[in-house]
């Protein structure tokens, strides 16, 4: 009789149907996934020329009325002051406590349009809505004015304050600045005639060359492309206005793995994250333009002169911004995660203003600031765990920040419940004292001013000799050949079916999948080994971006850090204190 008993230890071999049956389940999940991946892109694709040809208007989650239009001040510029009216079903009039100041949120205008300070419902705008404060939004249309400059623009901004004022008499308004907005409010506080009302600055730089040695690359960009001169070329050829999608390339090529785990995210998990990443993209590829004569200002006096620090910043005839002016308590969030804006750069002004922490008592103000450990750039202003977290502390805890004695303080949060619909005491907030002295950064300081001064030269030189023959062969034929070429836009819009006709099988395909789809299980042994290709190859790509970062950084050294040829400056400090890392 025959003997079917296995020896002990000896493994059963598997049927031959069920070695088979594991990979065609990866394969089938693939090939769903790629699909659907592809789709999304074309839906995202759909959307950005959809939003272009609606004029490109703000993606507000709320809706809202237009107050003030700036395009018709007698210098026009193109701003615009927003009411929010209603939250879903809620008119504003129902939840707004009669006796809470206003906020007034100010979005950058950085190269795309506004709305990432309330472009859905867990947003800076929604939180201040959910703590009952009117709330007013302001806004900017995708082309500038002819020849708008920065004074006109902060003109503009200082009469929308007035307005709000008005609206709220004995009231000051809350400010909140988002980065570029933020230092737009800190000029409006520094002028001659100055703001009352509590600043909140998100990610706002304000010492332009402050930072940390190859980790941030962007303070070192001015030098490495020889000064402002670049920056006037680009807007010369877009017939006297700066495309928005540069700036955003730059952003992309800050942080490439960033870009490599967004989509390979997508992929992995299309079946989630498709409407979440189709929501922030509608924002990310809206790009705006900005004047020659504001952007080359701006990156002159500010990125690469660094004037508002050293109190040299001309608002008009007569008006230099002075940081000392300010008189209305600043709040400044910044992250350590945060690469463009890091806290180096958001906190490295004070002691550069200050001397000491007498100094700014004896001067009456009070500066508070805060920091996250994680959060990038962005997630500062659009991270629903932020919104939910900070900002609402920031909101809740005004009161508190306005009657503390002069001096510098760090907000401490403890035992943050995640909920937004909870208040204190679910939660707590304390002010510690801080030393000004602890907040001076090492920084490259004669370096830096060669820098200024090599811009200066190549700028006097390409506005006289290059400038006017750029702008000879310039035309709105030729801007709108470049706007329409440029790499940001065909990497999106060429997926959308209108230019790639194929991209109609993969839509039809995608509605075939989605009702049938089955994903595989998150522990399946073929999605943890493309989980761990995807990281091999996003460790890679950090690996040659850090790499690229070292490179560049010791360039600029060897270009500019000789200390027989700098210019006199004041010798470097040292970093005595983490400030909460």
């Amino acid at each position: 009789m025959a003997n079917n008993v296995k020896p002990a230890g000896e493994a059963h071999p598997a049927p031959a149907l069920e070695i088979v049956r594991d990979p065609l389940a990866y394969q089938r999940d693939l090939f769903e996934r790629s699909i659907l991946f592809w789709d999304t892109l074309r839906r995202r694709a759909n959307n950005m020329i959809a939003h272009e040809r609606a004029g490109k208007p703000p993606l507000l989650d709320f809706d809202y009325e237009t107050l003030v239009d700036a395009r018709r001040f007698e210098r026009p510029v193109n701003y615009a002051l927003l009411r929010i009216t209603r939250i879903g079903d809620d008119c504003i009039e129902d939840c707004v406590d009669p006796a809470k100041p206003p906020v007034v949120i100010v979005d950058p205008r950085a190269g795309h349009g506004p709305g990432i300070g309330g472009f859905k419902h867990d947003s800076e705008v929604g939180m201040a809505m959910h703590e009952g404060y009117p709330v007013y939004f302001v806004s900017f249309f995708p082309e500038p004015c002819a020849g708008q400059t920065l004074a006109d623009v902060l003109h503009a901004l200082g009469r929308f304050v007035d307005d709000v004022v008005k609206r709220h008499p004995g009231k000051p308004p809350v400010l909140y600045g988002n980065c570029q907005a933020g230092w737009a409010i800190t000029l409006l506080s520094a002028d001659c005639e100055g703001l009352v009302g509590p600043a909140v600055l998100n990610g706002s730089p304000l010492s332009y060359w402050a930072g940390e040695s190859g980790v941030n690359p962007m303070r070192i960009a001015g030098g490495m492309l020889g000064g402002v001169w670049a920056t006037h070329l680009l807007a010369d050829l877009n017939d006297g206005r700066l495309d928005g999608a540069w700036l955003a390339l730059n952003f992309e090529n800050l942080q490439p793995e960033a870009v490599w785990e967004k989509y390979a995210n997508l992929f992995m998990h299309v079946d989630t994250e498709r409407e979440r990443f189709l929501e922030f993209e509608r924002w990310w590829n809206g790009f705006y333009f900005l004047s020659r004569e504001e952007i080359v200002a701006i990156v002159e006096n500010l990125f690469i002169g660094n004037r508002l620090e050293e109190g040299k910043m001309r608002i008009c005839d007569g008006c230099v911004a002075d940081l000392r002016r300010i008189r209305n308590p600043l709040v400044i969030f910044a992250s350590y995660g945060d690469n463009i804006t890091p806290p180096h750069q958001a906190l490295g002004w004070i002691p550069a203003v200050y001397k000491d922490t007498g100094d700014l008592k004896a001067a009456g103000q009070r500066i508070v600031y805060l920091t996250n450990p994680h959060a990038g750039h962005l997630g500062i202003f659009v991270s629903a765990k932020v919104a939910r977290f900070e900002h609402r502390a920031i909101l809740e805890s005004l009161g508190e920040i306005e009657t503390l004695a002069p001096g510098l303080y760090e907000m401490k949060i403890d035992n943050p419940t995640g909920n937004p619909d909870c208040h204190k005491p679910e939660y707590s907030v304390r002010f510690e004292e801080r030393r000004v002295e602890d907040l001076r950064f090492e920084t490259p300081r004669a370096a830096f001013e060669q820098v200024r001064h090599l811009s200066e030269v190549n700028e006097q030189f390409y506005k006289t000799m290059v400038s006017p023959f750029v702008r000879m062969a310039s035309n709105p034929w030729t801007a709108a050949a470049l706007e329409w070429l440029h790499p940001m836009r065909t990497s999106r819009y060429l997926l959308s079916e209108s230019f790639s006709p194929w991209m109609h099988g993969v839509a039809a395909l995608a509605r075939l999948i989605e009702p049938r789809r089955q994903p595989l299980p998150e522990a399946d042994a073929n999605l943890s080994r493309e989980r761990e290709a995807i990281g091999r190859v996003s460790e890679a790509i950090e690996g040659g971006r850090k790499q690229r970062d070292m490179t560049e950084e010791r360039v600029f050294r060897l270009l500019y850090d000789f200390p027989a040829f700098a210019r006199p400056a004041a010798p470097p400090a040292t970093q005595k204190h983490d400030h909460g890392r």
